[in-house]
């Protein structure tokens, strides 16, 4: 159980709408909850909901279809939402089979199961350069949405043909905070951090010519950016810039 959760259950008491009684026995079976569910092959971190307000996020690269599966369970079991981030169709097979109500989301790569969470303050605006940037940014946006924010989809906005994102100035302004991700020079989160006065959190990806060095060039022009108020995730790394613009936007 979350801190946002056992808010939400305190308040719940005072307002009358759920007895004492019942509180007390999810404080208490909280409490007795074992901190790791060891299945052999991995231990998984049933406290990190409690420590940091979000359940453990499982990376789908290098495990099996049936170890994620096996993940997925122990998660959603406890009451937990779920995110399974680079997963293929045969991890969301498997997942399905053992979690009929999850879904996936082919072009983020990513397995969820939506749980009742706290709900973010503002929006968050997900932005991406170019459309073979989708991907990335859908992580960003899925990973969002699953952690109780609003988010705007701006796709397909790069410098490359500066007016559309010029005409998104009242979306982006409205945002509380926004996720820019761009592949090739990189370009495109320095002109919006200069267009807003939000935490802009830049994601470089790997799409791009030779140069390009597979996201190395992008991922160097936004650390050199000369925009006020941009920060940088690693290449390609869409749920590290969701995760992100979901804590700014719930504090």
């Amino acid at each position: 159980m979350s801190p946002d959760e056992i808010r939400i259950l305190l308040d719940q008491v005072r307002e009358g709408t759920r007895p004492t009684a019942e509180a007390h026995r999810a404080l208490v079976a909280a409490l007795r909850a074992a901190p790791l569910g060891d299945l052999g092959f991995a231990k998984v971190d049933h406290h990190r909901a409690t420590r940091q307000g979000f359940p453990e996020v499982v990376l789908g690269l290098g495990k099996t279809p049936d170890q994620i599966a096996s993940i997925a369970a122990a998660i959603a079991g406890r009451g937990h939402p779920l995110l399974v981030t680079r997963a293929d169709e045969a991890a969301w097979q498997a997942v399905h089979a053992l979690l009929p109500e999850a879904e996936y989301h082919q072009q983020a790569r990513a397995i969820t199961l939506k749980r009742e969470v706290p709900r973010g303050r503002g929006a968050v605006a997900v932005a991406s350069a170019g459309t073979s940037d989708i991907p990335v940014a859908e992580e960003a946006a899925i990973t969002a949405e699953l952690m109780g924010n609003d988010v705007v989809r701006l796709y397909d906005v790069g410098v490359a043909g500066i007016h559309r994102i010029l005409r998104e100035r009242e979306r982006l302004e409205s945002a509380r905070v926004i996720v820019v991700v761009a592949g090739m020079e990189g370009a495109l989160p320095s002109v919006v951090a200069g267009m807003v006065d939000v935490p802009v959190i830049a994601v470089p990806t790997s799409v791009g010519y030779g140069a390009s060095f597979g996201g190395i060039a992008a991922l160097l022009g936004m650390l050199n950016s000369c925009a006020n108020g941009v920060s940088v995730v690693n290449i390609d790394n869409g749920f590290g810039a969701g995760c992100i613009a979901s804590m700014i936007n719930h504090l």
